[in-house]
């Protein structure tokens, strides 16, 4: 009796998409609206009745609004990628500056 042995591999997708590439919104029914970047689920936007409840991709709600432009807002700027400071100050503190002296005997 032969036994066969396959290998099985599992491939995790890490996509991750520019911050250019737009939001594209479908209305999903009356009350929801769908969000993807790229093909890939984005978030979406409900609306209560009152106000509009948005959610990210991972289902974290981002917050209500009484405007649906508001929430379709809020849901790009969620997706925008943190905006970081330069790595080091542009003017070094007094105390970096200073030169290095020598020891007195």
């Amino acid at each position: 009796m032969r036994v066969r042995h396959t290998a099985m591999s599992i491939t995790m997708s890490t996509t991750t998409f520019p911050p250019s590439d737009p939001l594209t919104w479908k209305q999903a029914d009356t009350d929801v609206h769908v969000a993807t970047r790229g093909g890939e689920f984005a978030g979406f936007v409900e609306f209560d009745g009152t106000t509009h409840l948005v959610r990210d991709n991972h289902g974290t709600e981002l917050g209500t609004f009484d405007a649906l432009d508001d929430a379709f807002r809020a849901l790009e700027e969620a997706h925008e990628p943190a905006r970081r400071g330069p790595a080091f100050p542009p003017i070094l503190p007094r105390a970096w500056r200073r030169m290095a002296r020598r020891a007195r005997a």
